[in-house]
């Protein structure tokens, strides 16, 4: 039997949005821009959906952007924002446990004349606030930290984080790709200027993922646009709509507004099952904080053991031992490392995530599987 625990890599596709999705790849094909009833008909379908993205994290629709994905999103948000503010002052600060997408884009603004701080973690993943308070500065112009962290769960307070950045008149960025669907979030109540996911995330496609850029109340957000072209998306990303990707988007996003509750509870026991027997295993650890951790994941340390290793030994199930996103790389962790574990130690470190499609009746075969490897692996060292 093959199992699946690699789910802040990517979901399965949930039918009920399969089902959406399936008539703008047939029928339905117009382009949403177009005027005739075709087109129109595709363009309400692109307004059914703003709406349900939209009421998922308590916003107005005209704040919703559609994107390729968080990483466009995220390229188009601190790159607009840097384009934008910059008379105010160059100055952005991040965590050093963010995905690539927002490294990478910080890393790339620094060669062009912008100050990056990249703020160190504690032990247990959290930031210090006390250091992001000593960090911020009058020319701060963006403050930029994930919600959840993709390899350990680790929940920021990005709430207080937001209020710190908004007290030097600083905009709030967060990458919620781990969060939107499984939290509730209100943008409003946590201050969030500009938040960022991904559809496949949610059990929608790949390839569609969407922008939320406050338009009202405290603080209206000016980003420079960065795709020209047309002037879709209310200016902010040119392009034609995917409509089929978009209406799949809407769909898991009330999805998941209705059953977020249940499925918290339900892959939490799950994830809980699974973790109290593999910490049996002697030389085990977990790495990050476990109270404020999303319900799903489990990233669990174990000694002696090479990750890679223990992957090729888990044949039928696949776990993982960093981001999806820098699959090809060889080094370690920065996220673990930037917790304080050293190479071997994150070398030797395995992520679980779970989604509402894993069983009780796959826990037996995971357990069994992972201590034989972990067994295995240590009588070969």
């Amino acid at each position: 039997m093959l199992i699946y625990l690699d789910n802040n890599a990517t979901t399965k596709i949930a039918p009920e949005v399969l089902r959406a999705m399936m008539p703008y790849l047939t029928d339905n094909f117009a382009n949403a821009a177009s005027t005739h009833a075709f087109g129109l008909g595709a363009s309400d379908a692109v307004k059914k959906a703003r709406q349900q993205v939209a009421d998922l994290i308590a916003c107005e629709t005209n704040e919703i952007i559609f994107t390729s994905g968080a990483t466009e999103a995220i390229n188009l948000a601190i790159k607009g924002v840097a384009e934008n503010y910059q008379i105010k002052g160059k100055h952005i600060i991040t965590a050093s446990t963010e995905h690539s997408a927002v490294l990478d884009v910080c890393k790339f603004l620094a060669t062009k004349g912008f100050e990056i701080t990249f703020l160190p973690v504690q032990s247990d993943g959290l930031i210090d606030l006390d250091v992001l308070k000593a960090a911020l500065r009058t020319d701060t112009i963006l403050v930029s930290v994930m919600a959840v962290n993709n390899e350990t769960g680790v929940i920021q307070p990005i709430k207080e984080i937001a209020a710190l950045a908004h007290g030097v008149g600083a905009l709030f960025m967060t990458d919620a790709t781990q969060a939107v669907g499984k939290m509730p979030i209100n943008v409003d109540d946590l201050g969030i200027d500009l938040l960022t996911f991904s559809g496949h995330k949610i059990h929608a496609p790949k390839g569609v993922g969407a922008l939320f850029v406050r338009q009202r109340r405290l603080r209206r957000v000016k980003l420079q646009t960065l795709i020209h072209g047309g002037g879709h998306e209310s200016g902010f990303r040119s392009g034609t709509l995917n409509v089929a990707g978009i209406v799949a988007l809407g769909e898991a996003c009330e999805l998941a507004n209705k059953i977020m509750i249940a499925t918290a509870k339900y892959v939490e026991q799950l994830r809980d099952a699974l973790e109290t027997e593999l910490l049996k295993i002697e030389g085990t650890h977990i790495n990050g904080n476990t109270k404020n951790r999303l319900y799903n994941v489990t990233n669990i340390r174990f000694d002696g053991c090479d990750a890679d290793a223990m992957m090729m030994g888990l044949e039928n199930i696949a776990v993982s031992n960093g981001s999806a996103c820098t699959a090809t790389s060889v080094d370690p962790s920065h996220v673990l490392l930037a917790m304080g574990l050293n190479e071997l130690e994150a070398f030797s470190s395995i992520r679980f995530s779970l989604s509402k499609f894993n069983t009780t009746d796959e826990l037996p075969q995971v357990i069994e599987a992972v201590k034989q490897v972990v067994k295995n692996l240590r009588v070969w060292n």
